[in-house]
């Protein structure tokens, strides 16, 4: 570590976190990319980026509220010991509300079990860009290839676990946790906004869980970024994922996922390329 990350820093890397997270593109990997350009010279780390994350998930619960609201009335009203009624325990948003929760799952235990791994070793950039590269192909492919047919309300348990074992890819670095889910979802032939839209829902409890256990892992401990500028990178992650999430959905439902699929190749290429030409280092 060659300094600490100021205020202006961490008011950049939060733009940078708000504008990625919900992308396909890997928010974790651009924070840890852009760390050696700035002037500190310094990774993030994956606490901060787990903290900042606590920003774009609030403006998911806002955006989302009235569904969110929806799926969990219903779940609870569904519940063992309430007396709900047949028709009520069929309610599909009951089965997605359960879906959420089994697939957050493997991403909390594996998140737990190779937790110093993902700090250290997975933030590799050489593996970063490989991932870039290696998940936009297939995103490309599951995109072109798709049925684009089901929606959500035809979800069944196995899709669930798919898709949580899907996001639990996101671990690493350049895989992409929106980018990873999306993939499995088109890849099991669900529409391009269900797989979105199911992409957001499912990341609130792993991201926020995430967030608020390094926040408070992290609470007294001296960091590369201090406690005022993570805030700061936080509140403007609330504010351009906010942004982010409208023209994502309007984006995806017309055009596809293309876009992103080239832009992650690029990315990767070029990540490739100042490694090997020794502008940045790996570590």
């Amino acid at each position: 570590m060659t300094g600490v990350i100021g205020w202006w820093e961490a008011a950049l890397l939060g733009l940078i976190q708000g504008l990625t997270e919900f992308l396909p593109v890997s928010s974790s990997a651009h924070l840890r990319i852009i760390g050696p350009f700035l002037p500190s010279g310094t990774d993030p780390g994956a606490a901060f980026t787990a903290i900042t994350q606590i920003g774009t998930e609030l403006a998911v619960l806002i955006y989302f509220r009235k569904d969110i609201l929806r799926i969990a009335l219903a779940w609870f009203a569904a519940l063992p010991g309430t007396g709900a009624s047949a028709e009520k325990k069929n309610n599909p948003d009951v089965r997605l509300g359960w879906l959420v929760i089994i697939g957050s799952l493997p991403i909390a235990i594996l998140g737990l079990a190779f937790q110093h791994a993902i700090e250290t070793y997975l933030r590799n950039l050489y593996l970063t860009a490989v991932m870039l590269i290696v998940f936009g192909l297939i995103l490309g492919a599951a995109d072109r290839h798709g049925r684009h047919a089901l929606s959500l309300s035809s979800m069944r348990w196995r899709d669930g676990i798919i898709f949580g074992f899907a996001q639990a890819m996101a671990l690493i670095p350049g895989v992409s946790r929106s980018g990873g889910t999306i993939t499995a979802g088109l890849l099991m032939g669900y529409t391009r906004e269900a797989a979105a839209r199911y992409s957001f829902l499912l990341a609130i409890p792993a991201v926020l869980a995430s967030g608020f256990y390094q926040l408070y892992k992290s609470w007294g401990v001296a960091g590369p970024v201090a406690p005022g500028p993570t805030l700061l990178a936080t509140a403007i992650a609330f504010f351009v994922g906010y942004g982010v999430i409208m023209v994502f959905l309007r984006i995806v439902s017309s055009r596809g996922y293309w876009p992103f699929v080239a832009y992650r190749i690029v990315l990767g290429v070029f990540v490739l390329a100042l490694l090997g030409m020794g502008v940045i280092q790996p570590h």
